[in-house]
């Protein structure tokens, strides 16, 4: 328990001292090239605990090391040495704003340079489809009541024409709490289907209950036995359908598993590709963690049966080119930075919950999370973390480089500085604006740390349908 604890911190270290680092180094920099005399670059907050002089800077690490700065000469009026003509204050509000946003922008340049790093080395490419169709409907879910059926296919999701899966399942998210709007097409016609997208109670955003259609393949067996495999399954076979149904994604193969009550299926699949045909008698078996698949579609991680295997989607992993990787990096980090927008728009309308906001701890855990699954995780986490600092940022909130960059721009209007007393209260709201989002964000990763704790049951849980069961075995559909 201690060493994951402090692993967390760890790697929580590692990922926010990346970013702000970066973020520092933009004011830095800009501030060195309007000739501002930069007096101490912290990493960290409070009483000085190590660090070196460089020329005229401090470079330091402080106390509390969750956040940094750059103090500048003259930041404030009043202050010693504003008279400076080296002062931030002396120099022209275009430059101020340039040194205050030179901090966000190398947080976007960090998010775009790392994913464009990866997408040249690992990028993984599925098939391309005209337009989406839906393999999966959740009973009861949100598409469901609406009248969408497997096999429909979507035309047009908003204003989207021709959509992929993706602009689908970005607008699921951003229209939480809305209604989505679909044109379906079926058996040749097209029908106008809105979908009211509530909060999903796991994922707190909108869930439209439906999976699309994918080729799945086995990825993997089950340790210590796999009925699959026994039966003469291998990775890499292509699955066709399953007692008659479609495998068109986890969830289909999942449904016709679990409705065989552990009798035989038999099961069609592409090797080679050829078409076979094999049957296999499902085994009761302790389930450890869900897929992500039954996440999606909400379907808890429970003893059932299952034949032993991990699915995936088919995809080809090849190296982007430096352009192509750079186009897809800044495609999908705007793409990310919409939803954020879309996420602030939504806690404002109160479509969006504050409490699916992550603090420190849920950031900590996350972190050590990611590092565990490879390189690849981490740097994807950290794009998203680099591109959320820098969007906080530029909120217009005051004490931030948003609310910095938004009283420049109201005084260059008005060309005249605004009150120092004025200056004072805004920034006294705005310093107590961010403590109380502090203070909550802490409580609320609290709140989920206990509710995620391990309950402990006073009454022996209910014996599973009979059937062979396999002592060990890990939990796989």
């Amino acid at each position: 328990m201690f060493s994951a604890f402090f692993e967390s911190i760890w790697w929580l270290l590692v990922l926010i001292g990346v970013m702000i680092i970066v973020h520092e180094l933009g004011h830095y920099w800009a501030a060195r090239f309007f000739d501002v005399k930069v007096e101490a670059f912290s990493f960290g907050f409070g009483p000085r605990l190590f660090g070196f002089r460089k020329g005229e800077t401090d470079f330091r690490f402080s106390l509390i090391l969750l956040g940094g700065y750059v103090k500048m000469s003259g930041e404030q009026i009043g202050e010693e040495g504003v008279m400076d003509p080296r002062s931030l204050l002396a120099k022209p509000r275009w430059q101020r704003i340039i040194i205050a946003f030179a901090g966000p922008a190398m947080n976007i340049v960090l998010s775009v340079a790392i994913l464009t790093g990866l997408f040249m080395v690992h990028y993984e490419k599925t098939p391309m489809r005209k337009s989406p169709t839906i393999a999966y409907v959740q009973p009861d879910g949100a598409a469901a009541k609406a009248g969408i059926r497997e096999g429909d296919r979507v035309v047009k999701v908003d204003r989207i024409d021709n959509p992929t899966w993706r602009d689908i399942f970005l607008r699921e998210i951003s229209d939480t709490n809305a209604t989505m709007a679909l044109t379906i097409e079926r058996d040749g016609k097209r029908m106008d289907v809105g979908i009211p997208l509530p909060t999903d109670e796991k994922k707190e955003v909108g869930s439209a209950g439906f999976l699309e259609q994918q080729d799945i393949l086995i990825a993997d067996f089950a340790k210590g036995g796999s009925a699959a495999r026994e039966a003469g399954l291998q990775i890499g076979d292509q699955l066709k359908s399953a007692n008659g149904i479609p495998v068109r994604s986890v969830l289909n193969l999942n449904r016709a598993v679990t409705e065989s009550a552990g009798k035989p299926i038999e099961i069609v699949y592409i090797r080679g590709g050829a078409e076979h045909t094999v049957t296999v008698t499902p085994r009761w078996m302790k389930s450890e963690v869900a897929t992500a698949a039954d996440q999606r579609a909400a379907t808890p991680a429970v003893d059932r049966w299952m034949i032993g295997i991990t699915m995936q989607e088919a995809y080809e992993i090849v190296q982007l080119p430096f352009p192509e990787a750079l186009r897809e990096s800044v495609i999908q980090n705007t793409e990310h930075a919409g939803l954020i927008y879309h996420y602030l728009q939504g806690m404002l309308e109160r479509r969006f919950s504050p409490k699916s906001m992550d603090g420190p701890i849920g950031m900590a855990g996350l972190a050590r999370k990611a590092a565990k699954l490879g390189p690849l995780q981490f740097f994807n986490l950290m794009t998203m973390v680099s591109l959320n600092l820098a969007i906080f940022n530029l909120l217009p909130i005051p004490i931030l480089d948003g609310g910095v960059i938004l009283m420049l721009l109201i005084e260059m209007i008005r060309r005249q500085d605004l009150s120092l007393q004025f200056k004072e209260a805004v920034f006294k709201v705005g310093f107590a604006f961010l403590m109380m989002v502090v203070v909550f964000v802490i409580y609320n990763d609290i709140s989920k740390q206990r509710a995620e704790a391990p309950v402990v049951q006073a009454h022996p849980a209910p014996a599973p349908p009979a059937g062979p069961k396999i002592p060990g075995e890990t939990a796989k559909p």
